[in-house]
């Protein structure tokens, strides 16, 4: 437990910031899940949902809740899928 007022107000944002970070960390993993979904199952709002995913992803990097070159690899990754399953659709 803290003992003086700045350690007790510190502790008081620490959960605050906590709690959004949670939040926002959860919808962009949501995010991410939906866009890797909607490519796999070839659905016609695939580019949307990548298009929100990349949206995300690069605010949660500005934000520092995760780091940029994550933020990056995963943008990375998700295109290079869409990539994939739109020109093995065509194909087959």
């Amino acid at each position: 437990m803290p003992n003086t007022a700045s350690a007790k107000k510190e502790q008081r944002k620490s959960a605050k910031r906590r709690l959004l970070n949670r939040s926002q960390r959860s919808a962009l993993r949501t995010a991410v899940k939906k866009a890797r979904t909607a490519v796999e199952s070839g659905a016609a709002d695939a580019e949307a949902a990548l298009k929100v995913a990349t949206k995300k992803l690069d605010q949660a990097a500005a934000k520092h809740l995760i780091h940029k070159n994550t933020a990056a690899r995963t943008k990375s990754r998700l295109s290079k899928l869409t990539k994939k399953k739109t020109a093995a659709a065509p194909a087959s």
